[in-house]
């Protein structure tokens, strides 16, 4: 368990992390199936993506990506890109959801309760489908995510970790780690930073395939979906 006491205030500032120490081999071949696993994906996804964009534009409106700060690899920023599933500007107090523990998680981690009025009725669709999250591909393209790492927090998030939990900082974010396929938003934050850290130490290339393949009934049931 964490010894976190809550700030006045959240500072966003990015910090910087030292980097987790990886194989060269593995390294190679991680990126090398990042590339190629996210090109492919996003081709056969192109027809989907139009659909979804339409649906959001007849239903909300613009715009229908929503560009986020994330912070990867060491702390550094990169924009995330995800289908907009919430109303606009609806995380414009996120420092103050967060400090008042206005959120869906027990931790610095914002994820709104399934059934806020800031999430649109499509977007929560999207949310239980995991389907908003599905730009990110474009993410794992450029190399700012990988298909499996931990999750990029919000700087806002980052502002108020202990350093036992920056060390989720340490390897390049995924899409999808072990969080994703034990329950997602039903572990509490200090459960998930401790996966997060298994990951970090045991991860394998077969490892990550296994994680990307225990993924596909964890999205289709949509268990901890939020």
């Amino acid at each position: 368990m964490s010894n976190r006491s809550r700030p006045d205030r959240i500072d966003p500032r990015p910090v910087l992390v030292p980097i987790a120490p990886t194989d060269p081999g593995y390294a190679r071949a991680k990126r090398l199936t990042d590339i190629v696993v996210s090109l492919i994906a996003l081709i056969a996804l192109s027809p989907v993506f139009l659909v979804i964009a339409f649906a959001i534009l007849l239903t909300s409106g613009r715009p229908v990506i929503y560009r986020q700060t994330r912070l990867g690899l060491g702390g550094h920023p990169f924009t995330l890109y995800k289908f907009r599933t919430m109303v606009p500007n609806a995380d414009r107090n996120l420092a103050g959801l967060l400090l008042h523990g206005r959120n869906g998680n027990n931790g610095p981690i914002y994820k709104p309760e399934s059934d806020s009025s800031d999430i649109t009725p499509f977007g929560r669709m999207l949310r239980k489908s995991s389907l908003d999250e599905t730009p990110q591909l474009l993410n794992v393209l450029l190399g700012d995510m990988s298909l499996v790492g931990p999750r990029p927090p919000l700087p806002e998030e980052v502002a108020t970790y202990t350093p036992h939990e920056l060390k989720r900082l340490s390897v390049v974010p995924g899409l999808t780690c072990i969080w994703q396929v034990s329950g997602r938003s039903n572990i509490p934050f200090d459960q998930w930073v401790e996966l997060d850290l298994e990951y970090i130490q045991h991860r394998s290339y077969l490892g990550d395939w296994k994680l990307i393949f225990l993924t596909i009934p964890a999205v289709l049931t949509g268990r901890g979906a939020r």
